[in-house]
């Protein structure tokens, strides 16, 4: 049998701030994986948004695979807004109990395309064990009922299934998981599953996400959130420990260390909507037809041209000249990227790209390949907007990240994210390269 396989996630880890920490005393877990594994920069998709970067490593596709456009996106045919999460306030704008639905079931069960296979599904049908603690893209073929009276559905994903206390497949033990962000209780309670997992040995393949460094990283920026980083790194610290130390850990399992996507400081806030002022815009239960749906949060936007829009996306691209900003449309079979009246066209031409026009426009990593798989999602708008550096589009709550960190455009601080794979071939070049080198590892087609 092949050997088994722990993918670690820590949500908005930059390059840098690993590359810095590994040289201090805090973080013994992550410079013991550094130093025996193999390390590199690689590259998120785009949006590089949470939702859409998990659901990119989950399934091995850009959004025009797996179809989850955007932390916050316009459902054409419900004809409504789908927020996930971008902040409390953008919850209750959106309305909270819509929003609990779309990020804890609908995301799985209804936006996450069907012509994707997640690597749950695909482990799973090959008569492997598959586990997550905390994965917000999490589909498998594994009924879950939930713990809590106030949902009343059940959730499918992997055989031993661990979403924030809402729903479990084993008793562990673990505390609640969201008591105080702010000190890290979403990382104790992984850190108590997976030394549960690890002490049972119960798993061929595990998925550990980590998502309070990012939390911290928002609030202090990414220099700022070295404590939140150390953090983490103990809740790693237990998963050595449940095995008997590091060594013997990796005796057992193989490794992948990644992030969703990188962070980059914000200095000040906008409201993408203010750029399209006389345009009649959407908005939850204002009972008048729209022209336009503007949704945005943290460093990226979408424009949905609503029926009676006067406008063409051209045009309506124009309107951002002067803004820093790289703004994404279709015209016919080509793609155009418009950075302040400079103009990028292009296409996929025989296993390359046919590009004219100002090239200095998409020099970000990948950011053709990028620009157009986001553009290709079903679900996204006729413009994706990239924010300029030190730019971040205030929600639907009016809520921003100024003065601390955020994410979500093509630019490089956004894009990279640190690798480390031990045991496990080269460290992919790719998130999106994660699921295939898992099921490779562990000897299952990708199904697909």
């Amino acid at each position: 049998m092949p050997r088994k396989l722990v993918l670690i996630v820590i949500d908005g880890l930059t390059p840098t701030m690993l590359e810095r920490a590994v040289e201090t005393d805090d973080v013994p877990a992550l410079r013991f994986l550094m130093n025996e594994g193999e390390y590199r920069r690689a590259v998120t998709t785009f949006p590089s948004l949470t939702p859409v970067c998990l659901s990119s490593i989950a399934t091995g596709g850009h959004p025009d695979v797996h179809e989850i456009p955007h932390l916050v996106w316009y459902h054409r045919g419900e004809e409504r807004l789908v927020e996930y999460g971008s902040s409390f306030g953008a919850i209750r704008a959106a309305g909270a109990t819509r929003a609990i639905r779309d990020v804890v079931f609908n995301l799985n069960e209804e936006h996450l395309s069907r012509k994707a296979v997640t690597v749950f599904e695909a482990l799973e049908s090959a008569g492997r064990v598959s586990a997550a603690v905390n994965m917000v893209c999490y589909r498998g073929p594994a009924r879950h009922a939930p713990l809590v009276p106030w949902l009343n559905r059940p959730a499918y994903g992997p055989s031993r299934f661990f979403y924030f206390n809402l729903f479990e497949s084993d008793v562990t033990g673990a505390p609640l998981a969201v008591r105080t962000r702010a000190r890290g209780s979403v990382d104790d309670y992984a850190r108590m599953v997976g030394r549960w997992l690890v002490t049972r040995d119960g798993f061929d393949f595990l998925v550990f996400y980590l998502p309070d460094y990012d939390f911290a990283s928002h609030a202090a920026g990414p220099e700022g959130a070295h404590a939140a980083l150390a953090h983490a790194d103990r809740a790693i610290v237990t998963l050595f420990e449940a095995a008997g130390g590091p060594d013997e850990f990796l005796e057992r399992y193989d490794v992948l260390l990644c992030s969703d996507h990188g962070q980059t400081s914000v200095e000040r806030a906008e409201r993408l909507q203010e750029a399209f002022a006389g345009l009649t815009l959407f908005q939850r239960g204002n009972g008048s037809p729209a022209q336009l749906a503007v949704t945005a949060s943290n460093r990226a936007g979408m424009v949905y041209r609503l029926t009676g829009c006067p406008e063409t996306s051209a045009e309506l691209a124009s309107r951002l000249d002067g803004k820093g900003h790289v703004v994404l449309f279709r015209e016919g079979d080509q793609a155009v990227a418009r950075r302040d009246g400079s103009e990028l066209r292009f296409a996929p031409s025989n296993g390359d790209w046919a590009a004219s026009g100002a090239t200095e426009v998409l020099a970000q990593p990948d950011s053709l390949e990028r620009a157009w798989a986001a553009l290709a999602n079903a679900n996204a708008g006729d413009l994706i907007v990239s924010a300029a550096p030190g730019v971040e589009f205030a929600d639907l709550g009016g809520r921003h990240h100024a003065g601390g960190g955020s994410h979500g455009s093509l630019e490089q601080g956004d894009s990279e994210v640190p690798m480390i794979s031990v045991g496990a071939g080269p460290p992919p070049e790719r998130i999106v390269d994660v699921t295939p080198r898992v099921l490779e590892q562990l000897g299952v087609s990708n199904g697909r």
